[in-house]
């Protein structure tokens, strides 16, 4: 059953204005992306309508979205589910987030100021203390803002553009392997920053190819185990 699914304090609240369709959009994308709705769960709009507090027909609608950009699976006859990436897809989307990253941290270490360099270091010591009080779901999302901050100091908008757009799959890719990553992780983070500071940009690029191959590799072996 999908209430089963939910851990207590999942689910989000729609948060106003804007078009309902897209609220519950969003909000059903969170809990996917957090995996608080598991790959191949299946998803029963009443269900989902009465954890949101809202009627069928705008959840149906996000559903439909949601299966468009291949978040979820429609299948004839039996319903909605949450999709089910396979290692190829997995693989693909996070060498695509190499090269992204790789490149804003070399931009991030020809501009980053000592605001930036700042609020990356903040970022971090509140990474260390999730993962310390193994808090997975903060640790995740302290990952994807230390990301995002590099990526706001590389200056370059169409980058961020892009990175944006596979921020939310490699969220749903990143979550599952949070706690095998754990500590490493944000020494590698420490390590980011230490050559963002120096302004090394060729250390920057070689370290950040080298963290996000790390949780490229920690992916596939939770898979294949």
């Amino acid at each position: 059953m999908l209430s089963a699914g939910l851990p207590q304090g999942a689910v989000p609240k729609l948060e106003r204005p804007g078009p309902l369709r897209d609220r519950v959009y969003e909000a059903l994308l969170e809990l996917i992306t957090t995996r608080a709705l598991q790959p191949g769960q299946h998803l029963v709009e009443s269900e989902l309508a009465g954890h949101l507090g809202v009627s069928r027909q705008p959840v149906r609608e996000a559903l439909q979205r949601l299966n468009t950009e291949g978040w979820v699976d429609l299948r004839p006859a039996q319903g909605a589910f949450v999709h089910e990436p396979t290692e190829e897809e997995a693989d693909q989307l996070l060498t695509v987030r190499t090269l992204l990253e790789a490149e804003a941290a070399r931009l991030a270490a020809a501009n980053a100021d000592k605001a930036g360099v700042a609020a990356l270091e903040s970022l971090c010591v509140e990474g260390e203390k999730a993962v310390t009080a193994d808090d997975v779901d903060t640790a995740v999302a302290l990952n994807a803002a230390f990301h995002a901050k590099i990526l706001t100091l590389a200056g370059n908008t169409v980058l961020a553009e892009l990175a944006a757009q596979v921020d939310r799959r490699v969220r749903w890719y990143y979550t599952p392997v949070a706690r095998q990553r754990g500590r490493q992780s944000w020494i590698e983070h420490r390590e980011l920053i230490a050559a963002i500071t120096a302004r090394d940009e060729q250390l920057a690029t070689s370290l950040m190819r080298e963290h996000t191959e790390h949780t490229r590799r920690s992916y596939h072996e939770r898979a294949q185990s």
